[in-house]
């Protein structure tokens, strides 16, 4: 009982980090963006410019996280992240300088990277070092609950009049109230004394990895691109006006159970195949907005894309998990630079394709098509006979493991 217990302190520290450092941090600009155009001027190509800074904030983030061999440094650095998480928050309210605010959304950026990057390796160390699956469905649950948590809190501010300046106070308090157990029940990776040194590591090739990160990278072009400016997408269309924070918030519910669906899916099926089927149907989320403007196609495509992005991310950053089990960031952070550099390149020619055109149609239509690049890698991956044997050890692991 009393593991138990622990476990579930554990796992709820990690998805409030989530709340805190993704939800926040990340997710909230993405419901802020058309209230920022309304109320402070913001323009489109500037809003795709301030979501490219964001995510080089978290790519910086990444290689600091990555660069980290010393466990109580990750640590100290990730507690450090919630503290600023709720001060970059409450300081966007203080100008309306894009200069300032693309710094500010910079080191918010980085501070997501301590709830998918260093706290998913805190959590993939404990699990492993107290024998249990070594799967991160619960913890990335976190990503899609951060995202309804914000969205409610944006609907109910919304429905009292409050401007842009307000909403972003009422984030930095949320992310101040969740910060709290995310501070204190994440478990120091040496608090029982021990490490994991004595668990061995079954990395892959390099060609494997290779063809990963060009698959991974795909995968966050597209999510990029949707995430950013799902929003936005949808206020533009007459007949859907309002409903822009509905929509993020079904990306959120649908997010919320799919990693835990996903990782008994890949169980099954393998994590290669989970993948390639998690980036076509979300291939089809992104597109459907485009193919049809309705509401029902865009609750759809919300549910689409929200129960895919973050199988994506679980799934990959669970076979890390599986590859180094000794040291998981260290698999993380070479997937995500991949990831985060598309996350980089990706807003801002969005954003411009949106200027000149009038609509996101073609931005979104070239995001579908580098997600099903993607799935060209991921098949190349499919058919390489060294990668079906890292594949069955990954298996063999996972089955060891039966807590």
């Amino acid at each position: 009982m009393l593991m138990r217990l622990t476990k579930f302190r554990v796992y709820f520290a990690g998805i409030c980090s989530l709340i805190v450092t993704a939800g926040v941090a990340r997710f909230s600009y993405s419901l802020l963006l058309p209230i920022m155009q309304d109320g402070a001027g913001l323009t489109e190509s500037g809003g795709g410019w301030l979501a490219t800074t964001n995510f080089m904030g978290y790519l910086c983030g990444v290689l600091i996280a990555a660069s980290l061999h010393n466990l109580n440094y990750k640590y100290n650095l990730y507690r450090f992240y919630l503290i600023l998480s709720v001060v970059t928050s409450v300081a966007m309210v203080m100008t309306t300088d894009i200069v300032t605010w693309a710094v500010l959304r910079f080191f918010a950026g980085a501070c997501a990277s301590g709830g998918f990057i260093i706290a998913s390796g805190l959590l993939l160390k404990w699990l492993v070092k107290n024998k249990h699956r070594a799967e991160l469905g619960v913890h990335f649950a976190g990503a899609g609950l951060s995202i309804i948590v914000t969205s409610v809190v944006v609907e109910v501010m919304m429905a009292m009049s409050a401007d842009w300046q307000q909403q972003w106070l009422a984030l930095a308090v949320l992310a101040a109230i969740f910060a709290v157990p995310a501070w204190l029940w994440m478990p120091h990776p040496f608090v029982d004394g021990q490490t994991s040194s004595y668990v061995k590591d079954n990395p892959p090739s390099k060609k494997f990895t290779s063809l990963m990160m060009l698959a991974y990278f795909c995968a966050g072009y597209g999510y990029v691109v949707s995430s950013t400016f799902i929003v936005d997408i949808v206020e533009g269309v007459d007949s859907l006006q309002g409903q822009g924070s509905i929509a993020f918030l079904l990306i959120g519910l649908a997010a919320t159970p799919a990693p835990l669906i996903w990782d008994r899916i890949a169980r099954n099926i393998g994590y290669l195949k989970a993948l390639l089927a998690a980036y076509m149907l979300q291939a089809i989320g992104i597109i459907l907005p485009v193919i049809n403007d309705s509401l029902a196609a865009v609750i759809l495509s919300a549910l689409l894309f929200g129960s895919t992005f973050i199988a994506c991310v679980s799934l990959v950053l669970t076979m890390a998990g599986k590859f180094y089990p000794s040291n998981p960031a260290k698999f993380m952070g070479t997937m995500t630079l991949s990831y985060g550099a598309a996350q980089i390149i990706a807003p801002v020619p969005t954003g411009y394709l949106a200027e000149a055109f009038g609509n996101y149609d073609i931005g979104l239509y070239l995001s579908a098509a580098i997600v099903m690049i993607g799935t060209l890698f991921l098949a190349k991956l499919l058919h390489m006979d060294s990668n079906l044997e890292v594949i069955k050890r990954m298996n063999k692991v996972n089955k060891a493991v039966t807590s």
